[in-house]
């Protein structure tokens, strides 16, 4: 993955830290990440980001939610999902700042990432807990493996599923977890809904193995950036209209 190499070089010792636990090592395992987010770093804040964070893709975000909402006068909100959330702030920018109602659910496969998160949500010590930016808004945290998300997580449900950075680290214990993950991001989402993947990948890479998957469905691609001089991509699957 191109990031671990780009992190390598950042400045600060925690950045390397994490860098270099990262880079020998199996993204899969989420022992990993569970070691990772339960460092105590000095001024570290309450959110990890990979690539970028919620405001630099609220303008790709904010329309597609737009284009899915149901029209009339009492409606259940929209429902999101984000696939290995973990302390990423996608999940509480949009709880926050989105004008819409959503029910967002974030999962992650780190019980400690998922209890920061709801630790984050709740408001800990003198931390106040997060407000909706819309009054039927709901954000929830979940511990479940985004390759099989079961029950949690009914076929057909979600109108919008999210994944930054989640097949990219996936990928790296095999091809066929990441086309599980994408099997199981397709089986939740709503036949009219929007996967969006997050990636610095290559095009040329990422698009055979969507488009393999995808089945019927479109796979659009939409280049973000540059952020902080670096370039990436949402790739978007969606029903063919």
């Amino acid at each position: 993955m191109a990031l671990l190499h780009r992190l390598l070089h950042k400045g600060t010792r925690a950045k390397r830290s994490w860098a270099g636990s990262l880079a020998g090592s199996c993204l899969s395992d989420p022992g990993l990440w569970d070691r990772l987010h339960a460092q105590a770093l000095p001024g570290r804040p309450p959110n990890f980001d990979w690539f970028f964070g919620y405001e630099e893709v609220r303008g790709l975000l904010l329309p597609l939610l737009q284009k899915g909402a149901p029209r009339g006068p009492a409606v259940a909100p929209l429902r999101v999902l984000d696939v290995g959330c973990g302390t990423s702030d996608l999940c509480p920018g949009l709880y926050t700042k989105c004008p819409l109602p959503l029910n967002v659910l974030g999962v992650d496969f780190s019980a400690v990432a998922v209890q920061r998160m709801k630790r984050l949500l709740e408001g800990h010590g003198d931390r106040p807990g997060l407000r909706p930016g819309h009054p039927d808004s709901r954000l929830h945290f979940l511990q479940a493996d985004a390759r099989d998300l079961g029950p949690a997580c009914p076929s057909g449900s979600f109108q919008l599923v999210l994944d930054k950075g989640t097949w990219d680290a996936v990928a790296r214990g095999g091809q066929a977890g990441a086309e599980q993950l994408l099997s199981e991001c397709l089986r939740v989402l709503a036949p009219q809904g929007t996967l969006v993947q997050f990636s610095d990948e290559d095009p040329d890479v990422r698009l055979p193995c969507l488009e393999r998957g995808a089945g019927s469905r479109l796979v659009k691609i939409q280049e973000l950036g540059p952020f902080k001089g670096l370039t990436y991509f949402a790739y978007l699957v969606q029903a063919a209209q």
